[in-house]
């Protein structure tokens, strides 16, 4: 598909088309059904009767140019109403089942004659125009074209309000991220300054300026690098940014539309991943409970992906 729509892979569409015959003859009712459901690959599964399984590769042709995953379940029924009265006088076997009568009287001279119902009822005397196999393979083929369209449309529309669902979302991780990022370097500092106090306090250190007392440098020293350190842990700002990124692609991907579901489903393994490291470098409350949103977020878009074709 060359355009920038998005389509769910989950739709339903039912067509019916009549086979008109002359005046007074019965003729045929055709109706085809789809539906789809969610699928990694394009999966047609056809419910047909035999009479119109010529029509089969036509359709199949036609579902493989306009989809490209789901599973399609195509059910195709053929309705010919009862006979009945209405039904063209057959005169050629009236006048046959005449002469055959005849030649039994003859035999049987005392057999009883037959009656007006039994000779209507009697196969082949109410000659019904029949649906011809082309009639039937147009309608079929006609009505299959257009329930196809039919369900491209319904999941045009669908894909559409995933779009603005999945929109919404990114916008919400986008705002999650530009409240914490300037957070971050404050988080940071407030977080190294707490393990300063702690192994200051555990070393029995007082740090005065001036004061020389002997190791205390070196100790000092150590607590810096190990504060440094653990700083460098603990720094976020290279999640936050890649989750930015990917946010951004994301975007891009369903703005350029087409084929999405694929690539938005590696994105949300992309995501997940960063949402995921950035919970365990959380140094405070604020980032753990920003990792959790965000994981939120992402496993809402992913679960709406899967139905992205």
């Amino acid at each position: 598909m060359k355009d920038n729509n998005i389509y769910s892979m989950t739709g339903y569409a039912s067509v019916t088309r009549e086979i008109a015959l002359g005046e007074g003859a019965a003729g045929a009712s055709v109706s085809v059904e789809l539906r789809t459901v969610n699928s990694r690959f394009l999966d047609l599964a056809f419910r047909m009767p035999e009479e119109a399984r010529a029509c089969e590769p036509t359709l199949r042709e036609t579902l493989m140019a306009k989809l490209s995953r789901g599973k399609v379940d195509i059910r195709v029924n053929v309705q010919r109403p009862e006979a009945g009265v209405a039904g063209a006088l057959n005169t050629e076997s009236i006048r046959q089942l005449a002469a055959l009568e005849a030649q039994v009287l003859d035999i049987f001279p005392g057999a009883e004659r037959m009656r007006t119902g039994e000779i209507l009822r009697w196969p082949g005397v109410l000659g019904e125009q029949s649906v011809t196999a082309e009639a039937l393979r147009e309608a079929v083929i006609d009505g299959g074209r257009a329930a196809i369209a039919e369900l491209v449309e319904v999941r045009k529309r669908e894909g559409a309000q995933l779009k603005v669902s999945l929109i919404e979302r990114i916008a919400s991780m986008e705002a999650i991220l530009a409240r914490l990022q300037p957070l971050v370097p404050d988080l940071i500092a407030r977080h190294q300054q707490k393990i300063v106090d702690r192994l200051q306090e555990a070393l029995g250190i007082v740090l005065s300026e001036g004061a020389a007392a002997p190791g205390k440098e070196e100790i000092a020293e150590r607590i810096r690098q190990e504060v440094t350190m653990y700083g460098v842990r603990i720094d976020v700002a290279e999640e936050l940014t890649r989750l930015d990124a990917h946010l951004k692609e994301t975007r891009h991907i369903l703005d350029k539309g087409g084929q999405v579901g694929k690539r938005l489903d590696f994105m949300m393994q992309e995501l997940n991943r960063e949402a995921n490291t950035l919970g365990s470098k959380a140094a405070s409350k604020e980032l753990a409970d920003a990792s959790m949103e965000l994981k939120l977020f992402i496993e809402q878009m992913r679960e709406q992906v899967q139905n992205l074709e």
